[in-house]
């Protein structure tokens, strides 16, 4: 999926649906950030990142707590992730 496909959900009158947005377009950044800070491990970047790689390994880890968060919300609200 990508973020253009979850726009209809985000609009959504279903909180459900809007929900799941939420978690869909979270997990397509994170999983973009991962690539980029494993591309940066590798030396395979083809730009020179501005912040520090220390705060983006930051940003990683609250983004993936907040998908935690997320998952256990979506299982005591029964919305399907």
């Amino acid at each position: 999926m990508r973020l253009n496909e979850t726009s209809d959900m985000m609009n959504s009158d279903d909180y459900k649906k809007r929900f799941q947005a939420e978690y869909y377009q979270l997990k397509i950044r994170l999983d973009g950030l991962n690539s980029m800070l494993d591309r940066w491990d590798k030396g395979e970047l083809n730009f020179n990142p501005i912040c520090p790689k220390s705060l983006l390994e930051s940003q990683f880890k609250i983004m993936e707590k907040y998908v935690e968060i997320l998952e256990a919300r979506a299982k005591l609200e029964k919305v399907e992730l």
